[in-house]
């Protein structure tokens, strides 16, 4: 995305730390074919390793995962969250960008730029001590889902990167068939309102030519 901006490569004033966002097991994995597949379940990411970390340090549970980066290093070898020295003031946590078509990375993310302290998936779905079954259900009993902020979310994050047709989509769904479904129940009497005064339109247009065209022959007969 930084290159396709065009934004200058070098003389970067800040570190940019890549989160990982991803359902329970469903962690992305690279490995070489001689290596056994079961090491999948091994993998330790960003994200589970912020649990492991809000675990073992009570002095984590007040950071959420996007600002983590400032105060912790990602050791890639372990795989485990250390604590900085210094430097934190220039990094930034950054997200990926999760499409609302993929519903429950969608609400995760959304769940994890505010949440704190979360030990593990579940964790991340109580509420009010109130075990949720989904991530969105999680976001409406938080009441992250009054008003329409999250589709102007969305939609914006969308037009960073998706073509118009995915956009259109998109907006296709956010829209969704409730208010199709109405129009299919009362669209007969709103198209015959709009045809009935269509046709009153024409029908006056079409009277006002006639009488124009009557006055044109009175004011110049022929002879």
């Amino acid at each position: 995305m930084w290159r396709l901006n065009e934004f200058n490569l070098s003389h970067k004033s800040y570190t940019v730390v890549r989160l990982a966002v991803h359902l329970p097991k469903q962690q992305p994995i690279v490995y070489q074919e001689v290596q056994a597949i079961e090491r999948a379940d091994l993998r330790k990411t960003t994200l589970t390793s912020w649990f492991e970390l809000n675990k073992n340090d009570p002095s984590a549970h007040n950071i959420s995962y996007s600002d983590i980066p400032q105060y912790y290093m990602f050791d890639k070898s372990t795989t485990n969250w250390k604590k900085r020295q210094r430097g934190g003031q220039n990094v930034i946590g950054r997200l990926p960008v999760v499409s609302i078509l993929d519903t429950e990375r969608y609400y995760l993310r959304m769940l994890l730029l505010r949440k704190s302290g979360g030990i593990n998936f579940d964790d991340i779905l109580t509420v009010n001590g109130l075990r949720c079954i989904t991530f969105q259900q999680a976001c409406q009993e938080y009441g992250l889902l009054r008003g329409d902020q999250q589709w102007h979310d969305a939609l914006n994050d969308a037009a960073q990167f998706q073509s118009p047709r995915q956009l259109c989509m998109l907006f296709e769904i956010i829209c969704g068939l409730e208010k199709w479904r109405m129009f299919q129940i009362y669209g007969c009497s709103i198209k015959f309102h709009f045809l009935r005064t269509l046709c009153i339109v024409i029908l006056s247009r079409l009277n006002l030519t006639m009488h124009l065209q009557i006055l044109r022959n009175c004011l110049h007969p022929t002879i």
